[in-house]
């Protein structure tokens, strides 16, 4: 009979089932173009990423199995025979194998939990995926970033090559400078060269991220960028991220799983029944032959290691889910350390230590040119300005990747789209609160 636990899964599975490109592999995924929303992308690879589908399927599977494990053993059919000289009896049978009781209930609690746990596997995959997809898109678009500011350094390094030059020709300097502006040319047209050069590893592995094959065209970029804004207190986080942590509540469907299973295994001391009926055609009429058995548990010490054995996965899996826990905290910690360092990075580049760089450097200019400063300060005046410049590019990286890893693969927010269910009844909201905002 159907198990409510069991009736509950199946359910989930037809929720899920509505994404049909999940399962039947028909459904059309979005079109991607260079005017997608980034959201479009997440979409195609939660929907498209083999990952994700074996991850579904072992889903699938698991529930499957509950149907399996709650049912009655198959009847076995019968046949015997007494020989003398002559065949004196012809006896098939019907025989049917009866667990002790309360058994096959703990045998459906045991696989529904575990259902449970590979639906939050098959939860964390789909995360994972949109992850994936949103660090190769920020990494190759910061990329971007830092080729334009490359770019725009080398033609700076041209104009003072001719400042150099011009310098020169009057006689207030002599050749060392005008090679200096050349050195430094060359060594940025070659940095230049790695940076262009890098976005092809960077496409395949956003194109990987996608889910697609070799033989597929390169999908477009998106040309908006977006970022992953997180209003929201971080105490408010850290709540949603042990409410709906799929690792979190993968470990806690194996906690009820080990529960069901300590339970069964103290089943072992109830005897498992059979019964069946033989019936013997050569007789007129026909007689009947009743037949009942049952095992008899009388192994104490094999019942108590199985008992022992179930405790001991129980203690196993409280040790891992503390574990985890203990993880989620320090993942937590650290991601949100990182957006908050990035932001205040991000705010002293930009307000003060990029504008002070050109200052100085136009300063550094007019100074070379009245013969005040040498060549050497100039550059290392152009060389400040580049770092600053590639600083902000690189603490704006950091803080978009930890907000992406902070809200997928942590909190567990899905993004919007996502073949997840929705979350359960209860669970914090992500909801901002005034005065107590994270950014």
């Amino acid at each position: 009979m159907e198990q409510p636990a069991e009736r509950a899964a199946r359910q989930d599975l037809r929720t899920i089932r509505g994404h049909s490109r999940l399962e039947a592999m028909t459904n059309a995924l979005p079109a991607l173009t260079a005017s997608s929303a980034l959201g479009d992308f997440l979409t195609f690879a939660m929907l498209n990423q083999p990952r994700v589908q074996a991850a579904y399927f072992n889903w699938a599977a698991a529930v499957e199995r509950i149907t399996v494990e709650r049912s009655l053993p198959d009847p076995k059919l019968t046949f015997s025979m007494d020989i003398r000289d002559v065949v004196e009896a012809v006896m098939p049978g019907l025989m049917m194998d009866f667990p002790g009781p309360g058994k096959l209930r703990l045998r459906a609690e045991v696989a529904s939990a575990q259902s449970a746990a590979s639906y939050f596997n098959f939860e964390a995959s789909v995360l994972q995926a949109a992850f994936d997809v949103k660090k190769a898109y920020y990494q190759l678009h910061f990329l971007e970033d830092r080729i334009l500011i490359n770019r725009e350094t080398l033609r700076l390094l041209a104009d003072l090559e001719k400042l150099a030059r011009v310098q020169n020709e009057v006689g207030k300097v002599t050749l060392q400078d005008v090679l200096r502006a050349q050195i430094e040319q060359d060594r940025m047209t070659t940095e230049l060269a790695n940076l262009e050069d890098t976005r092809n590893p960077l496409r395949a592995k956003f194109k990987a991220t996608l889910g697609l094959p070799v033989g597929q065209p390169d999908p477009p970029l998106p040309a908006q960028f977006e970022s992953t804004p997180l209003e929201i207190s971080s105490e408010q986080l850290f709540a949603t991220a042990l409410a709906r942590n799929p690792r979190l509540r993968a470990m806690e469907a194996e906690m009820r799983m080990a529960d069901a299973g300590i339970r069964l295994a103290r089943k072992s001391k109830v005897p498992d029944f059979n019964a069946g009926l033989e019936v013997d055609l050569q007789q007129s009429p026909a007689m009947l032959r009743p037949q009942a058995g049952m095992t008899l548990p009388i192994w104490r010490d094999k019942i108590a290691a199985e008992i022992a054995a179930a405790q001991a996965g129980k203690r196993s899996t409280q040790a891992r889910l503390s574990a985890e826990q203990i993880a989620l905290a320090v993942d937590f910690a650290d991601k949100l350390f990182t957006c908050r360092e990035s932001a205040r990075n991000l705010e002293l580049l930009r307000d003060r230590l990029i504008p002070k760089a050109r200052q100085s450097l136009d300063v550094a200019r007019s100074g070379y040119l009245s013969g005040q400063i040498d060549f050497l300060n100039l550059m290392d005046a152009q060389r400040a300005l580049l770092g600053f410049q590639l600083a902000e590019v690189e603490a704006r990286t950091q803080r978009e990747l930890a907000l992406a890893e902070l809200s997928l693969l942590i909190v567990g927010v899905p993004p919007a789209g996502a073949p997840v269910l929705p979350p359960v009844a209860g669970a914090p909201e992500k909801t901002a609160t005034p005065g107590r905002q994270l950014f």
